[in-house]
């Protein structure tokens, strides 16, 4: 998987205590153009892909969520995330991102996001795991 691009407003958030890590609902959403790092603060801001055929609005959650530091690093991990076409194809994306689904004020904060370099298509029955190796993201 490619890299996670954190996004400018995250580092913020965590300064003004937005994110809780180990307790609040963190999603993935699919996104069909690129995210804007300097600029995109909340999922509004991003372009998500249209429902349907196996995608929720709002994207699917990440199960079992936890947040630790070591040696000044902290490390964020959770399970992999599973995307399966039914009933038609899931809409043509590029992009996942990691949304926080918990906060309130500011609603759905953004967090990182991969990009996949190039157009992903699901046909009926396919699936794609979003992939996160050891950790989601770790912070220096």
């Amino acid at each position: 998987m490619a890299s996670a691009v954190k996004f400018d407003q995250f580092s913020e958030d965590l300064g003004l205590g937005v994110h809780d890590l180990n307790a609040d609902t963190l999603k993935i959403v699919l996104l069909d153009a690129a995210p804007t790092v300097a600029t995109d603060a909340v999922l509004a801001d991003l372009s998500e892909i249209a429902a349907g055929n196996g995608y929720t609005a709002g994207g699917n959650t990440v199960a079992n969520n936890a947040y630790s530091e070591a040696s000044g690093t902290g490390t964020l991990t959770g399970d992999d995330v599973v995307f399966t076409a039914s009933s038609g194809p899931i809409a043509t994306f590029r992009y996942a991102a990691l949304i926080n689904d918990t906060p309130t004020t500011p609603a759905d904060p953004v967090i990182c996001y991969w990009d996949y370099g190039e157009d992903v298509d699901l046909a009926d029955g396919e699936t794609m795991t979003i992939d996160f190796g050891a950790s989601i993201i770790e912070i220096a």
